[in-house]
């Protein structure tokens, strides 16, 4: 056995016989590392031991007993594994060749340890790598025993492939060193420095510990502080030189560094001195601990991952090669590096959303449908006897989907329009084009009062006695309230097809719904649907043509990758006559002139809603400064407006309950609705001429905007008031962008910018929610993925190239075996 394996061996038993206290070394065991580790080189010891030993007893005073006593049985059982194959080695040579001389021992240690420096200085057992691979359990990996595996599951960590893409959350750069006498209070930074004391006391009558230590580099010195980590006093020795990274506190006029990271100078600075990862932890997991995981994992493995991307999608794209890009995503050489491996990891995602979502608007294009074609002077006498003259933006969307109607192929199309830009009667003309021939239509929203408003607006223009296009009783509303006697009744006429247009909730994708002939089905706020219920509709028809609409406006950049299965109809353009709503933005001392405005106008005659962002006061932990609905409606209607009728709506009354709230709204039943974002939705109350906001600041853009657009629905001027809960003028300065427009796109594509796309998403297909790297904010990236997944799809649209079978097995899963919907 090596002397120093020998040594190292007889401080192990010591400590065993002691019952793991820590003290079979004389200040704790991590003590025998310096002189250890020079000895056990010079033995030429496998350096891949070495980093177990130090991982080991570097943290051995913080551990548990039980963990003491795993952490040392392991390495007891790797230094008998190391002696049985020294013994092997010796006992059975092999035979050379004549004229080959064998390779001494010294130079078959060497060997090893130079081919374990070219890998970072780690590497696996030998037995594990082909048994297991990636998918190997975090187990195999020196000193993490049964119980720290089970901590580190809860990060959703279990396997090495798990560690090689669990990305870090942020980066502190403490790549800049500073001599002390130059460092600057509240600067992040690195020294260097030699111990000149070190001082460990309890204080506050023995509440906090204190270790306290002093560390001077020739310039100045610079006083040191860690709580509540005695064990320091053990580990940090005066004379030791230190490398300490953490932000330059103030204590007395003097600067101070509190619970900075840190190492000895000889150890490679996983920590310290360079752009260091932070990642997301649990409960018993720090940052050192997972850094030094991650260090031995990252740096084996991410140089053996297969690149699976071609080579000329890599050239094109400019992109990093995977290998270099796990390595640097984890531990960046450079910001140049850091920023290459984002691209190249974010870009990779994009790429393989865009490949399936082409993949899947080829399969929708695969089908066949009923073509509907209509006369031209039919179909213009119909809008020049509309109520009102089509805007540009309506016409040309209603050409967009007549063509689709007539292309033989099933319609697959998302209409974006503002709120107000006339989506209902582009629906409305969509309808007529397929009704024409006899066939049926469904239109399906998200409650039941946005289904009784749609159900009268088509009806007012279907069935216009003027002009009849649908006789009234081929129009019928089926929501849950709908009587069992009339909903038997719509039921048998959907069957013999004597109704042609159904227009409710999700009580249309009930099994007893049977079509006779639906080829058109419409889904209003689409994004509030699930992909079950978008698909349940669509499977009561033969391949009908569909069509999406939203009221979102939604930035370019997230249609192409979200949406990127549907064809994409835009509206930007708002009907005549339409008067834009005033918006102010005020500071929570103006709250009074807010309420003074609301009277004003309620006088008049009008209504108006005041919003809240949460229900009850402590929702979500929220700070003090949060309004809450519940108590401020009891508030309003007890001291500002007593004299009137308020009603209050929020997301935990039962469904039935909040339609009857709305209709008791619309109906003029109350003055103010207090509500939190339920009320978002696109009802129409015309009658409201004032929109309240408080508490601004905690809404996007794009929902402030949405609240915005419920009022101005009749011929009043119409106001929107903004108060955000502090006059912070940062936040200030991004609701200012709601006083300087009203176009939802400009505010939409500000929102993506600031608050990334989670608004956006709502209920779309699997997978995006999951994005780790990739920002649905990077205009350029997806465009560049797009580009590029098209060029490779129309080369090899099923990946079955023998090239792309790397790139195949990636991408399926990464949509998880095909999960997702067309729509």
């Amino acid at each position: 056995m090596l002397p120093a394996l020998q040594k190292l061996q007889k401080f192990i038993r010591l400590e065993a016989e002691r019952g793991y206290d820590n003290r079979a070394v004389l200040g704790g065991l991590d003590k025998i590392l310096p002189v250890w580790q020079q000895e056990a080189r010079e033995d030429g010891v496998p350096e891949d031991f070495i980093q177990d030993v130090i991982h080991c007893l570097e943290g051995y005073a913080s551990y548990s007993v039980p963990e003491r006593a795993e952490c040392l049985q392991t390495l007891l059982i790797k230094i008998n594994n190391l002696t049985a194959s020294e013994t092997t080695a010796t006992a059975s040579p092999q035979v050379q060749p004549a004229g080959i001389s064998s390779p001494s021992q010294t130079q078959r240690e060497k060997s090893k340890s130079s081919s374990r420096s070219r890998s970072r200085g780690y590497t696996l057992p030998a037995d594990t790598l082909p048994a297991h691979g990636l998918k190997a359990p975090l187990t195999v990996l020196p000193g993490i025993g049964p119980r720290y595996a089970q901590t580190l599951r809860q990060l959703g960590l279990e396997t090495l492939e798990d560690l090689l893409y669990y990305f870090p959350r942020r980066y502190d750069d403490y790549s800049r060193l500073k001599p002390i006498n130059r460092l600057r209070y509240g600067e992040e930074v690195t020294v260097i420095g030699t111990v000149q004391s070190v001082n460990n006391r309890d204080t506050r009558g023995g509440r906090l510990n204190l270790t306290e230590v002093i560390v001077s580099d020739g310039t100045a010195a610079l006083r040191v502080n860690w709580f509540n980590q005695p064990w320091l006093a053990k580990s940090i020795t005066p004379g030791m030189q230190i490398v300490l990274s953490g932000k330059v506190d103030m204590y007395l006029g003097r600067l101070v560094m509190n619970s900075p990271e840190w190492e000895p100078l000889e150890q490679e600075h996983l920590h310290t001195n360079r752009i260091v990862p932070v990642y997301s932890l649990t409960a018993k997991v720090t940052q050192k601990m997972l850094r030094r995981i991650m260090y031995q994992t990252v740096s084996f493995w991410a140089p053996r991952i297969q690149d699976y991307l071609p080579e000329w999608v890599r050239q094109a794209g400019e992109l990093m090669p995977l290998p270099r890009a796990l390595l640097n995503i984890h531990f960046p050489e450079s910001h140049e590096d850091l920023k290459a491996a984002q691209d190249r990891l974010a870009f990779d995602e994009l790429f393989l959303l865009q490949l399936g979502v082409l993949q899947q608007k080829r399969a929708w294009q695969a089908n066949t449908a009923t073509i509907f074609e209509v006369p031209d002077s039919w179909l213009e006498s119909l809008i020049f006897n509309l109520p009102f003259e089509l805007t540009s933006a309506q016409r040309r969307v209603l050409a967009e989907i007549r063509d689709d109607l007539r292309s033989g192929r099933p319609m697959n199309r998302l209409l974006q329009g503002d709120v107000g830009s006339g989506k209902t009667i582009v629906a409305a003309l969509a309808i007529a084009l397929v009704t024409y021939h006899g066939a049926q239509a469904a239109f399906m929203a998200p409650t039941s009062i946005l289904a009784e408003q749609h159900y009268r607006n088509l009806s007012r223009l279907l069935s216009n006695p003027e002009n009849p296009l649908l006789a009234p009783d081929a129009i019928r509303l089926l929501v849950g309230d709908t009587s069992e006697n009339e909903k038997e009744a719509i039921r048998a006429g959907l069957a013999d097809g004597s109704v042609k247009l159904v227009i409710g909730t999700h009580a249309l994708i009930e099994d007893p719904v049977v079509f006779a002939d639906l080829e058109l089905v419409i889904i209003d706020e689409q994004h509030r649907f699930g992909v079950e219920q978008r698909a349940a509709l669509r499977l009561k028809g033969n391949n009908p043509h569909l069509l999406v609409m939203t009221a979102t406006p939604i930035p370019r950049s997230l249609a192409l990758t979200i949406y990127g299965d549907l064809d994409l109809s835009v509206m930007d353009e708002m009907p005549r006559g339409r008067q834009p709503v005033e918006t102010h933005l005020l500071s929570p001392l103006e709250r009074e002139r807010a309420y003074a405005l609301i009277r004003a106008e309620i006088k008049k005659g009008h209504q108006a809603f005041i919003i809240y962002p949460l229900i009850e006061k402590g929702q979500n932990n929220n700070n003090d400064e949060a309004k809450a609905a519940v108590e401020e409606y009891e508030r309003l209607q007890r001291e500002i407006f007593p004299d009137l009728r308020l009603g209050l709506l929020h997301g935990r009354l039962p469904p039935a309950e909040k339609d009857r709230i709305m209709r008791a709204f619309r109906n003029g039943e109350f003055h103010i609705l207090v509500s939190t974002s339920v009320v978002e939705v696109g009802v129409d109350i015309p009658n409201a001429t004032v929109m309240l906001i408080e508490g601004a600041n905690r809404f996007g853009l794009a929902q402030l905007h949405q609240f915005r657009g419920r009022v101005g629905r009749g011929q009043a001027q119409s106001y929107c008031l903004l108060i955000p809960e502090t006059n912070d003028d940062i936040e200030n300065e991004r609701l200012l962008a709601m006083v300087e427009t009203n176009d939802g796109f400009l505010l939409a594509e500000r929102d993506l910018q600031q608050r990334g796309p989670g608004e956006f998403l709502g209920t779309r297909q699997a997978g995006y929610s999951e994005l780790r790297m990739a920002n649905l904010a990077n205009v350029h990236l997806i465009e560049k993925a797009r580009h590029l997944a098209q060029s490779l799809f129309e080369q090899d649209p099923d990946l079955s190239l023998p090239e792309h079978q790397p790139l195949r097995l990636n991408f399926e899963r990464f949509w998880q075996g095909g999960r997702g919907d067309i729509s």
